[in-house]
């Protein structure tokens, strides 16, 4: 059994991807940029939004930082209406939570909008910290923000556990040292996760419930 659970957002306790995809074309409309595909969108997230920025844009493209900009605060305003959580999340969180384990959330996403869209939508289940981009830790796979949690957790690194949908999931634990599960349901294949590291999979929540709890 782990005491603590360190989830991705974006992909594993959300899916997120239509509304970031609608709010980075309106971005790339207002800049007289062509507009990306729902499938690509999911292929660039991952690494922060101004990396999601960075690969969305033509190439030449010359206002980048100010596409980026306006992005952010578009997307920290949104209303998060095409966002759902996964089937069986919510039984799985109110278990862990009987439990006694302890709950964070790290995304690459900026911070104004990953608590925005956590207290839409994760807000019942209590999680212990919520942190996203803001410029205090480097982004993932820096393991300094999961090291910073793992203390403020009051837990040793072996009773941790990440849990993420991406290749930066699976480099970020290894990072810090702490086991980590890898999701199916999100945004990456199992052959893309094991060809970045990755050696655990769950693919529902229920196998995750056993992994975290015993049960």
């Amino acid at each position: 059994m782990y005491r603590a659970v360190i989830f991705d957002l974006d992909g594993t306790l959300l899916d997120t991807s239509r509304d970031i995809c609608i709010v980075l074309n309106d971005a790339l409309s207002a800049f007289g940029c062509p507009a990306i595909s729902l499938q690509k969108t999911i292929e660039y997230v991952g690494n922060g939004a101004r990396k999601l920025v960075e690969r969305a844009v033509p190439g030449g493209f010359e206002r980048t930082e100010e596409l980026y900009n306006y992005y952010k605060v578009k997307f920290a305003a949104c209303d998060n209406k095409h966002t759902r959580l996964y089937d069986g999340e919510v039984e799985f969180l109110k278990a862990i939570k009987a439990n006694g384990v302890k709950t964070a959330i790290l995304t690459n996403k900026p911070d104004d909008a990953a608590q925005n869209v956590c207290a839409q939508l994760l807000s019942p289940f209590s999680f212990d910290f919520i942190m996203g981009q803001t410029g205090r830790f480097a982004l993932k796979p820096d393991p300094g923000a999961v090291q910073y949690l793992i203390e403020q957790m009051g837990v040793g690194a072996e009773q941790c556990l990440f849990v993420g949908d991406g290749e930066t999931d699976v480099v970020t634990a290894a990072n810090a040292g702490i086991d980590c599960a890898s999701v199916l349901w999100g945004f990456r294949t199992q052959a893309q996760l094991a060809a970045a590291g990755a050696k655990m999979f769950v693919s529902t929540y229920a196998q995750l419930l056993s992994l975290v709890c015993g049960q």
